[in-house]
C-alpha cells in the first residue's frame, strides 16, 4: 500500500471520527448506559455507537482488511494477521464515565507490524489527530490542520514527563531520572502520544500494560510526527502479536529532550 493510498484511507476516516466524537458527547449528556465486562472493566453505549461507527466506515474504506476492535475481540482467538486495523472505540472509558476530558476514539492500521495509519479524536477537546507516514502527522483544531513537528513548546530546561498513573513504580521513576526529568503529570488515554507529538511534553515511559489497540493509533501520531518509540529495553516496538498485549514503552519527544 503506498503513501497516496494510505493518505485517502486516513482522510477518509477524519468526517466519521468527528461525527462520532459528537455522538460521545451526546450521549454522555442523555445519561450513559453502563455494563461491566468480563475482565470488569466498564463498558457505556457510547464506547458501542463510536465503535459502530468507526468499525462502519473502515469496513467501506477496505472491506478486505480484517478490523480488530476492543469490543469485539475474542481473545481466546490468537491473531495471526500481517495487515489489519486495530480500533479502541473510547480509550479512557473511566475518564469518559466520569465527564473527563482526556479520553479519545482510536484506529490504526497496522502493516507488517508497523502502524502505518493512526487517528485519535478528542471530542472534548475538539481535536483530532491522524497520520499516514513520516512527516505526515497532523492535528486539526479550529477548522484548522496543523503539522506536527515535536519541536519542543517547554522551556529548554523543563523535562516534562507523561504518567498514567499519579505515583509511578520506582522502577519508572529510575528511568526517568536518566533523561533529568523534571516534573511528571499523570494523564489518560492515548492523548498521552498527541501531546508528545505536539511536543507539548517530552517523554513517557511504562511498564507491559493494555493492549495494542490502546497505543497503535497514539503511536503512530507520535512516531510519524518524529517520536522515538522503543520498548524500555531498547527493542523495536511492534504490533500483531498472538495475544494483543503491550511491550513495555518509553517513547521520547526527540534525541535530545532539551532541544
Amino acid at each position: 500500500m503506498n503513501k497516496s493510498e494510505l493518505k485517502n484511507i486516513a482522510e477518509g476516516l477524519i468526517e466519521t471520527f468527528n461525527f462520532a466524537g459528537i455522538e460521545s458527547i451526546n450521549l454522555y449528556n442523555q445519561g450513559l448506559k453502563i455494563e461491566t465486562k468480563p475482565d470488569n472493566s466498564p463498558v457505556s453505549n457510547g464506547d458501542l455507537r463510536c465503535n459502530e461507527l468507526i468499525t462502519k466506515k473502515i469496513l467501506e474504506l477496505t472491506p478486505n482488511i480484517p478490523i480488530v476492535s476492543e469490543e469485539t475481540v475474542d481473545l481466546k482467538i490468537k491473531n495471526n494477521h500481517k495487515i489489519f486495523w486495530l480500533i479502541d472505540p473510547i480509550d479512557g472509558t473511566k475518564e469518559y464515565i466520569a465527564g473527563k476530558d482526556e479520553y479519545t476514539l482510536n484506529a490504526a492500521l497496522v502493516i507488517n507490524k508497523v502502524p502505518s495509519i493512526g487517528l485519535v479524536g478528542a471530542p472534548k477537546k475538539k481535536k483530532l489527530f491522524y497520520s499516514y507516514g513520516l512527516g505526515d502527522s497532523y492535528v486539526i483544531e479550529n477548522n484548522k490542520k496543523i503539522r506536527n513537528s515535536c519541536l519542543k513548546k517547554n522551556a529548554n530546561d523543563e523535562i516534562v514527563a507523561l504518567s498514567s498513573s499519579s505515583h509511578p513504580s520506582e522502577e519508572i521513576m529510575k528511568i526517568l531520572k536518566k533523561y533529568s526529568v523534571t516534573s511528571v503529570v499523570k494523564m489518560a488515554s492515548s492523548y498521552k502520544f498527541c501531546v508528545i507529538a505536539n511536543g507539548e511534553f517530552d517523554i513517557y515511559a511504562a511498564k507491559e500494560r493494555a493492549h495494542e489497540w490502546d497505543y497503535a493509533a497514539g503511536h503512530a501520531v507520535a512516531e510519524h510526527a518524529g517520536a522515538i518509540i522503543k520498548t524500555i529495553e531498547g527493542g523495536s516496538y511492534d504490533y500483531g502479536k498472538e495475544d494483543y498485549k503491550n511491550h513495555s514503552i518509553l517513547m521520547r519527544r526527540a534525541q535530545n529532550l532539551n532541544d
